[in-house]
C-alpha cells in the first residue's frame, strides 16, 4: 500500500495550514494524502445541540473537497466521514493506514484551559495514533531540518510505528536534539541512560549524530515550550504514555500543554 498522511478538514485556517503543512511533507514522504472532512450529524455527538458544529450540506462539501484537491501539487484522495470525528478517523486509518495523521490547532487564546476541547485530545483518547498538531500561526509550512525531541527519560518503544517514525526522520534528514526536563540542578550532559532511551528505538539511525540538551525546570511542560522557539527548532516530537492522554486529567498532562501551546508543530508518537 502506497504511503498516505491523513489530514482533517473543515476548510477554515487552521485547517488550511495543516494542509499546507502536510502538502509540503508529502513529496519528501514519497506519500498521497488522504483528505478527510467529517460531517457531524450523529445525534449521540455531544457539541450537536450547542450550535458549535458547522454542517454543511453534503453538495457544498463535494465542492468544497474538489476544489481543495484539484489545487494541490501531490496525489489526494477525498472522502467524508460522519457521526463523532474519532469514530471516522479510525475508520480511515483501518483503512488507509497512514504514516501520521495531520489536524490543524485553532486559536484558543480567548478560551479558558478548562474549556479546550480539541480534537486533537479527543483523538488520543479514544484512537491513539502518531499525530502532528500544526498550530494556526506557525511561520513556516516547510519540512522540519531541526528537530527537538523532548523524553523523560524513562525506557519507550513506539511498536509498530517505530519503522514509520524512523522513515519520516530519514526522509527528512532532520538534525535532532535530544531534550530532557530534570526538577532540580543536575548533571550538564544529558545522563547516558537518557540517551540510550533513545538509540535502543533505532529513532536516530541513518542521521546526523544527535545533540543532546538538559535543562532544569520543576514544570517539564513549561520547559519544553521554553526550548521550542522556532529561532531554534522546527517541530516537537513528544513521547506520550498512555497514562498522559487517559483519564478525566488528561488537559493537565505535559503533552496536553505543549499540544495546546507550543508555537512549533507538535507530533506525538503514542507509546507502546
Amino acid at each position: 500500500m502506497d504511503a498516505s498522511l491523513l489530514i482533517l478538514t473543515d476548510f477554515f485556517q487552521a485547517a488550511n495550514k495543516a494542509l499546507d503543512y502536510a502538502t509540503n511533507l508529502a513529496g519528501p514522504l514519497g506519500a498521497r494524502l488522504v483528505l478527510l472532512h467529517v460531517r457531524r450529524d450523529s445525534l449521540l455527538d455531544p457539541e450537536a445541540l450547542t450550535g458549535s458544529i458547522s454542517n454543511l450540506s453534503q453538495e457544498a462539501i463535494r465542492l468544497a473537497l474538489n476544489s481543495v484537491a484539484s489545487s494541490l501539487p501531490v496525489p489526494v484522495v477525498a472522502e467524508v466521514g460522519h457521526g463523532r470525528v474519532a469514530d471516522a478517523v479510525a475508520d480511515a486509518i483501518s483503512r488507509h493506514h497512514p504514516l501520521l495523521v495531520v489536524l490543524g490547532r485553532p486559536d484558543y487564546s480567548d478560551t479558558p484551559d478548562e474549556l479546550v476541547q480539541t480534537t486533537s485530545l479527543d483523538l488520543l483518547r479514544t484512537a491513539p495514533y502518531p499525530m502532528l498538531v500544526v498550530p494556526h500561526g506557525v511561520g513556516s509550512t516547510a519540512p522540519p531540518r531541526r528537530v527537538l525531541l523532548a523524553i523523560d527519560g524513562g525506557s519507550f518503544s513506539l511498536g509498530e510505528h517505530a519503522g514509520t517514525v524512523r522513515h519520516l526522520l530519514a526522509a527528512l534528514g532532520a538534525g535532532i536534539t535530544v531534550f530532557h526536563v530534570v526538577p532540580e540542578t543536575g548533571p550538564d550532559e544529558l545522563p547516558p541512560l537518557v540517551l540510550d532511551s533513545v538509540m535502543r528505538t533505532g529513532l536516530v539511525l541513518d542521521l546526523p549524530p544527535a545533540q543532546c540538551r538538559t535543562v532544569v525546570s520543576e514544570q517539564p511542560a513549561a520547559g519544553i515550550l521554553r526550548a521550542a522557539q522556532p529561532a531554534d527548532y522546527d517541530l516537537v516530537v513528544l513521547i506520550a504514555r498512555r497514562r498522559s492522554f487517559m483519564g478525566n486529567l488528561f488537559h493537565r498532562s505535559v503533552t496536553a500543554q505543549v499540544m495546546l501551546e507550543s508555537k512549533l508543530p507538535v507530533l506525538v508518537l503514542p507509546a507502546q
